[in-house]
């Protein structure tokens, strides 16, 4: 046990007897006990503070925890003057207060970090593309600690006021107008007007009809002007018979015609004595009209019910009866990838019975159709006028608005 923690007896001593020189001993504040020694019973344990020795000068305390010592007695003061002046020594300097072990850390990492921030080189902000106040850094921000900044709105266009402005503002809506007719009508529907009277008792002159664009797929003549910008069909389907189309003439492929479909590629279609006939087999026909009817020629006018000869379907035709032009026919062979069609007033229509060397129709190509006719949407009476809005009334035929064609 070294000797700063060997417990003191100072029973019979003086101080004289303990302590050399003033200099050389510092009274202890505090002593740690130890376990008492069984060989010297009078020396018992000391657990309380000790009060401090008296010294014979002045000396500040070795440690700054313990209470300050007493003042000396006036004899320690009078034992020194009684000496030869020594040189005057400097008081010991105080002992410094430990500093904590974690306030050194904290220090440590601050100047640690102070360091590394002055030896790096000073970064610009970052600035986005509009000009407007920076953001974080990229480059040392993680992606998902970064925040989203809304773009600085632009400033909104100035459009024209006034009288240009409402021109402007008109302009606009009828090019919108105009661009979504033109959608519908090359891909959903397309109007025609009914010339002339080859479709009666079914389309009359000065019916307005609504042909469905999709029925048999869309070609070059589904679009205005029949551009060549591709050949055939897409998404093509076959037409059935009995359907009424509508198509461009093959002869010049500009005319709009509208006919019924009566021979299928690989048909044979024949007129014998005003009775037609397909693949051989003679179509039933019913008369349906009056005796009396006639046409506006006087004419003697015959309706019939016709119905194919797989039962497939029935329509109404209009005739004059036997003896005229188209009621006898050589046999057309319908070859693949065209059709024949017939008007249903047979002997007041110019169709495939007629051939195109005689400003008829003949065979027409499956890339001529442009449509399949669905509905009669307006109807009005020969002599009705735009320019006249009087006809508009007196001429209209409403019996046959919206009417669904067969």
């Amino acid at each position: 046990m070294s000797d700063e923690h060997k417990p003191h007896d100072d029973h019979g001593q003086t101080p004289d007897t303990r302590h050399d020189t003033p200099e050389t001993q510092a009274p202890e504040a505090v002593v740690t006990p130890e376990e008492p020694v069984a060989d010297t019973p009078e020396a018992p344990p000391v657990d309380a503070v000790e009060e401090p020795v008296e010294a014979p000068a002045p000396v500040e305390p070795a440690v700054t925890e313990t209470p300050a010592p007493e003042a000396v007695e006036p004899a320690a003061e009078e034992i020194t003057a009684a000496h030869e002046e020594p040189a005057p020594e400097e008081p010991a300097p105080a002992a410094e207060e430990p500093i904590p072990a974690e306030t050194v850390a904290i220090g440590s990492a601050a100047a640690a970090v102070t360091v590394a921030a002055a030896s790096q080189p000073e970064k610009r902000p970052v600035w986005s593309d509009d000009g407007d106040a920076p953001f974080e850094d990229v480059d040392t921000t993680p992606v998902y600690a970064r925040t989203k900044k809304s773009k600085k709105a632009k400033p909104a266009k100035k459009e024209p006021t006034g009288f240009f402005g409402e021109l402007w503002e008109i302009a606009k809506t009828i090019a919108v107008a105009l661009l979504i007719a033109l959608v519908l009508r090359v891909l959903l529907f397309q109007p025609f007007t009914i010339p002339s009277a080859s479709m009666e008792p079914n389309l009359y002159q000065g019916d307005y009809i609504v042909v469905s664009k999709w029925s048999y797929g869309y070609s070059k003549h589904s679009i205005i002007g029949s551009p060549s910008i591709f050949d055939g069909r897409i998404l093509e389907q076959t037409p059935k018979r009995g359907d009424i189309v509508v198509f461009k003439l093959p002869s010049d492929n500009k005319t709009d015609y509208i006919k019924r479909l009566i021979g299928l590629p690989g048909d044979r279609v024949q007129m014998i004595d005003n009775v037609l006939h397909i693949n051989g087999q003679a179509v039933r026909d019913v008369v349906v009209s009056p005796p009396d009817l006639t046409d506006a020629f006087d004419r003697p006018i015959t309706q019939l019910d016709e119905t194919f000869p797989d039962g497939s379907k029935t329509y109404r035709i209009q005739d004059f009866g036997p003896g005229n032009l188209l009621d006898d026919t050589p046999v057309f062979i319908v070859p693949q990838g065209q059709y024949f069609m017939m008007g249903d007033n047979r002997d007041n229509s110019i169709d495939s019975r007629v051939d195109p060397a005689q400003s008829g129709v003949g065979l027409v190509p499956a890339e001529n159709l442009i449509g399949k006719a669905e509905i009669i949407l307006f109807s009005w009476n020969e002599g009705a006028s735009l320019r006249n809005p009087v006809t508009w009334f007196s001429k209209v035929r409403l019996s046959r608005w919206f009417k669904v064609l067969h």
